[in-house]
């Protein structure tokens, strides 16, 4: 009998081949991974631990009891936040592969069309996770470059004063850099990540063998013993410990990057794991040397190992901070895609990836309430203070709309779902309160972000509404201008004219004013609806629909391009695909003339907003991009028409 395994030995070693190349692209995939998303959670060991024994004047002590309470908080925190509820549950909600609290929310709407109160709830709540996201993304570069910076401190006594100064270069320069891309530099994100998780388990490691006793902390009962015997320290306690999983929220926003399992697989197998090791070595080495509670993550290191860890910290934070960043304009262009922004410059950083984007205006805005909020705070110890609350908030908004989403979409049954979200929810919950008490020590900064944040939002959704419907109006309807230019019969000019627009039932404004104006219409004329579906992303040769639109003149089509809210819009590019498909017939590209028209708005009192709502709308419609460059149409074949609107 022959044996399979040998008788085909070249396709053995080419199906050995294939395997290997699988396994590499996906430890690829996995270490990049590492770089990105875990960048903000993985730094948290520098200052979360640190921030327990400064709340309230070092209520709590480096005690054998309170120490074993706090990492055992911070183990089964990390556990049920992080493990149960993101990895083993929130992460499979996708959202055609796209993750974040946008797109869940996005998701669930679709699935209670019938209800507007619910869609409209929902929304609202994918609009406020959105906003703390942005405040968080002022706060997290902030205390996490300062906390890194601090190490000097330990280094070199009587450096404090370098401090800031030093954190600020470090983050002007990497704003700086934003313009240029990530693309190059970003390859090596996960390798510095992946030394940087090495790192934190080697720190923590001989201090656990030297204070073993420090592994009873994976018992849950150490947990429960403190917040039962001392609720009030616990709970004092408690809004520190959230910052072990400050950066948690972020395994799902980069969902669509990555996908679930390389995610998965380097939280379980390297994160966690660097993570659980190094707050235990911290809490062995607060047990050991109790005055070490001034900075316990710098002072497990060695002296010799000191300054190269201020060097590799620096550098974890620093992409911590631009995975924070990069986030932040992710988030931006999915608001500005689903209406709730305006439509602001989007740079391109990346020919081979659609997601490295650079938007100037939000990494300006970022910069200037960074530096402000550094120079405001000075130290990462007083912004400890800032970040927890709006990291819970948004904890406990994702939590409640997972839970619609375990009910409409996988239909569990409330038994179900009460069993698995009760014990995460109450941890979130005791989280919340316990950074409510840290409001006026600067809790409301992350708040009063997001309050400006979302009012912005709000407003610019309700001015676009406003605009929308008087534009319709001036448009009027499709057919009845396809009516007028078939009495009319306008004279017929050579070549080709397209009209981008965005009504479903209306005409082209530039269309209706231009043949009015001037009589005229081209041989060939292509009417271009650019559609946005509540989807992140629609294949090329899906995107092209010829529309039905009645009795039309001779030449002039119809057609829908239908984008997703993460596609990136490209008119020309999307003709000529469109072209050499076959969907629509030959026309020249090159002389084509694209025909715009872009509302200019005067402030009013017509409009039914506040007065300051409505310059606020004016100012920043004036700061949108053109339609032109949303559009990515070519400048020296565009002409714009702008009619003038009071609101």
């Amino acid at each position: 009998m022959h044996d399979l395994r040998t008788a085909r030995p070249e396709a053995a070693a080419a199906s050995h081949t294939r395997t290997s190349g699988t396994l590499l692209a996906r430890s690829a995939v996995g270490v990049a991974a590492i770089g990105i998303v875990f960048g903000d959670i993985g730094t948290s060991p520098l200052y979360a631990l640190r921030a327990v024994f400064s709340e309230h004047d070092g209520v709590v002590q480096p005690s054998i009891a309170h120490v074993y309470g706090l990492i055992s908080l911070i183990i089964w925190a990390v556990t049920l936040l992080v493990t149960v509820k993101y990895v083993l549950f929130v992460l499979r909600a996708d959202h055609e592969g796209e993750g974040g609290i946008l797109a869940l929310s996005t998701l669930i709407g679709r699935r209670l069309r019938g209800s507007r109160r619910a869609m409209a709830a929902t929304t609202l709540v994918g609009i406020i996770g959105a906003a703390l996201f942005f405040g968080d993304s002022v706060i997290t570069p902030a205390v996490s470059v300062l906390s890194a910076v601090e190490g000097l401190e330990i280094a070199v006594p009587g450096t404090g004063a370098l401090v800031v100064p030093i954190a600020l270069v470090v983050l002007v320069g990497l704003f700086a850099l934003q313009r240029f891309g990530t693309a190059g530099i970003g390859r090596l994100f996960g390798p510095i990540m992946l030394v940087w998780f090495i790192t934190l388990a080697l720190l923590g490691v001989p201090h656990i063998l030297e204070h073993p006793e420090i592994l009873a902390a994976f018992s849950p009962h150490h947990a429960l013993g403190f917040i039962v015997s001392e609720p009030l320290i616990a709970g004092v306690a408690l809004g520190a410990v959230v910052l072990a999983v400050t950066g948690a929220e972020a395994l799902y926003a980069d969902l669509g990057h990555f996908g679930r399992s390389p995610i998965s697989k380097a939280w379980l197998f390297v994160v966690f794991p660097a993570l659980t090791l190094c707050y235990l070595g911290q809490g062995a080495l607060v047990i050991e040397d109790p005055t070490t509670i001034d900075n316990p993550f710098f002072r497990m290191a060695p002296t010799w190992a000191v300054f190269p860890l201020i060097g590799l910290a620096t550098l974890a934070t620093v992409i911590a901070s631009q995975s924070v960043i990069s986030g932040t304009f992710s988030v931006a262009r999915q608001a500005m895609r689903l209406g709730f922004l305006p439509n602001l410059s989007v740079k391109h950083t990346s020919r081979a990836s659609i997601g490295q984007i650079y938007i100037p205006v939000v990494s300006t805005i970022l910069l200037v309430l960074i530096i402000g909020v550094v120079l405001g705070f000075r130290t990462s110890e007083n912004l400890a203070a800032a970040y927890g609350l709006a990291v819970t908030t948004t904890f406990l908004l994702t939590s409640s709309l997972f839970i619609v989403y375990l009910r409409i979409v996988w239909q569990w049954s409330w038994y179900r779902v009460l069993l698995v979200t009760v014990p995460i929810v109450l941890l979130e919950l005791a989280f919340f309160v316990s950074g409510l008490v840290k409001f006026f020590a600067g809790g409301w900064l992350p708040l009063a972000l997001a309050a400006a944040i979302i009012l912005t939002m709000l407003t610019w959704r309700r001015g676009r509404d406003i605009v929308t419907d008087r534009r319709e109006r001036l448009e009027g309807t499709l057919q009845e201008l396809m009516r007028r230019l078939l009495a009319d019969q306008p004279t017929r000019v050579p070549g080709w004219a397209i009209y981008p627009h965005g009504g479903a039932r209306t005409a082209p404004l530039a269309l209706r004013l231009n043949t009015r104006v001037n009589h005229a219409l081209h041989e060939h004329v292509l009417l271009v609806r650019v559609a946005t579906a509540d989807v992140p992303h629609i294949p090329e040769r899906a995107r092209c629909r010829i529309d039905d639109i009645g009795p039309a003149p001779e030449g002039l089509v119809h057609i829908t391009l239908t984008y997703g809210f993460l596609d990136r819009r490209d008119v020309p590019l999307s003709l000529r695909d469109a072209r050499l498909a076959g969907t629509v017939s030959q026309f020249d590209n090159e002389s084509a003339i694209f025909f715009l028209s872009r509302i200019a708005l005067r402030p009013g009192h017509a409009s039914g907003m506040a007065t300051w709502r409505a310059k606020f709308f004016v100012l920043m419609s004036r700061g949108a991009s053109s339609p032109a460059a949303q559009f990515g149409l070519p400048p020296e074949q565009t002409v714009e028409i702008s009619p003038q609107v009071l609101l």
